[in-house]
């Protein structure tokens, strides 16, 4: 894998992104049901941090129009590659905090956590207004986030913070290749956010260490239940539904995150 580089580790994340990052329990369908209404009314989709378009490709796939729009040009070729041939599909570079595409959606995602990437609310601001901008009179935006753990949080601030631990392995679509993953955590409270650096490591057939790559510290903002809302509305939000799982189970203590259904 060579050296760490910024332009090294943008091309491995975005290659290895679809082997890394499986869908969530229930999520598809989930994303299907909502974006049934578009086809017939001739409204698009708009992806935002849209990645390899793990979600996007598989909705236009069945006849849904997508736009699909990241920051990371590495990602795009991954889902320029992956979307070849499939009609009604179009990807953009652009910031999520400040984009402008002259047409309106009918619906408008940011699936994956993605929004935790926006760590002030300036940047979560700009990116709630420039969707509202994009979406039709009583269109709708679907933002999935974490639901914060407390517990785990605590523990990120222990004599172990920031030490890498293994947590998948998952072979290189291109190189055929071992990778363990590891990830190392830590949390600064004063500022709710969650700091992760990831480690790959190519592994040979005996196990043995053969290169390794990491990334530089991530920041991922925190966002509690009603910042989240207090953020929706502010930006111009009627919130219609919130809950903690694709199977739109209410959101509970136990939940495994937070899907918001807001209208603009």
């Amino acid at each position: 894998m060579g050296p760490h580089s910024d332009e090294r580790v943008s091309k491995f994340y975005a290659e290895t992104y679809d082997e890394a990052v499986p869908d969530w329990p229930g999520e598809m369908d989930f994303w299907r049901s909502y974006a049934a209404d578009l086809r017939e009314k001739g409204e698009r989709l708009l992806d935002v941090a849209c990645g390899t378009g793990r979600i996007g490709i598989p909705l236009a796939q069945e006849g849904i129009a997508v736009t699909g729009l990241d920051l990371s040009e590495k990602m795009l070729e991954v889902a320029k590659q992956k979307s070849a041939g499939i009609p009604g599909i179009r990807w953009v570079h652009s910031d999520m905090c400040a984009f402008d595409l002259a047409e309106e959606f009918g619906l408008a995602i940011i699936g994956g956590h993605a929004f935790l990437n926006l760590n002030t609310v300036q940047e979560q601001l700009g990116c709630l207004q420039s969707i509202r901008r994009h979406l039709e009179p009583g269109g709708r935006l679907i933002i999935h986030i974490d639901y914060p753990d407390v517990a785990w949080l605590g523990d990120l601030m222990g004599e172990n913070a920031g030490a890498f631990e293994p947590e998948q392995e998952f072979v290189h679509p291109r190189t055929g290749r071992r990778i363990r993953q590891s990830q190392g955590w830590r949390y600064e409270p004063a500022t709710q956010t969650a700091i992760s650096e990831m480690l790959w490591e190519e592994l040979g057939e005996d196990g043995r260490v053969l290169d390794s790559l990491q990334t530089e510290p991530q920041r991922f903002h925190c966002i509690f239940r009603f910042e989240m809302e207090h953020l929706l509305v502010r930006a111009g939000y009627e919130i219609e539904a919130l809950y903690g799982d694709f199977f739109r189970h209410p959101l509970a203590d136990k939940s495994p995150g937070m899907i918001w259904v807001a209208r603009a």
